[in-house]
C-alpha cells in the first residue's frame, strides 16, 4: 500500500465529503436541485486562488483500463469533478453534471473522476444503475488529483480553459443546473 493511500484514509475520515447529514439520514430518493438548495446541500465555495495554474500531468483510467492523460485534453475547456460513491453531495451533483455535459457538448468536457479506493468495483455498478448520457466513469483510486488539489473536500470541481489553465475551483457541492453556473462558465466558454 502506498504512503499516500495510508495518509489519505485518515484524512478522508476526518474531512469526509461536503456532507451536512449523517449517512443514515441521507434521502433515499433524489431531491430536485431546488429542494437540495433549500436544505443547504449546495454550499460550495468558489476559489480563484489557483487561477492560471497548469492542468496536472496526471492520467486517469476507466473501469476497462483505458487511460486518459489530462494534458491531452487541451483545446477544449474541461471541468474536472472529483467525487466518490460514498459522498452524498457528490451523488446529488452527478445528474446535473451529466446535463451540463449534454448542454455544452463540443464546448466543454465534463470529466468526473472517482476517488473511490475500490475503483471500478464501486464505480462501474454506480454508472450502470444511473445510465448517464454524457459522463464517463474515470478512476483515480490512488487519489493523485485529490492530493494535487489539496482541498481535503469532496466534491471538488476545477474548471480549466482551452489552454489547460485553471480558471476556478468549486470546493464542495454546487447546483450545476442553476444560473450561477451559466455565469461562472460564460467567459471560459465564449473564448
Amino acid at each position: 500500500m502506498s504512503l499516500k493511500l495510508l495518509l489519505l484514509v485518515p484524512a478522508l475520515a476526518v474531512a469526509g465529503c461536503d456532507r451536512q447529514a449523517a449517512p443514515d439520514s441521507q434521502p433515499q430518493t433524489a431531491a430536485t436541485p431546488s429542494e437540495s438548495a433549500a436544505k443547504g446541500e449546495f454550499n460550495g465555495t468558489l476559489d480563484i486562488a489557483n487561477r492560471g495554474k497548469a492542468m496536472p500531468d496526471f492520467s486517469v483510467t476507466d473501469p476497462s483500463g483505458k487511460t486518459l492523460k489530462l494534458t491531452d485534453l487541451k483545446g477544449t475547456p474541461v471541468l474536472v469533478n472529483l467525487w466518490a460513491t460514498w459522498c452524498g453531495p457528490c451523488v446529488l451533483e452527478m445528474p446535473m453534471l451529466d446535463k451540463l455535459a449534454a448542454d455544452n457538448a463540443g464546448h466543454l468536457r465534463v470529466l468526473t473522476v472517482s476517488q473511490d479506493i475500490d475503483g471500478a468495483a464501486k464505480v462501474a455498478p454506480f454508472y450502470a444503475e444511473r445510465k448517464f448520457a454524457q459522463l464517463e466513469p474515470w478512476l483515480d483510486p490512488e487519489n493523485n488529483l485529490g492530493f494535487f488539489y489539496e482541498t481535503g473536500m469532496l466534491p471538488t470541481t476545477v474548471l480549466y480553459d482551452k489552454d489547460g489553465k485553471e480558471v476556478w475551483r468549486m470546493i464542495g457541492a454546487h447546483d450545476w443546473s442553476g444560473p450561477r453556473t451559466t455565469a461562472m462558465l460564460a467567459d471560459t466558454l465564449a473564448k
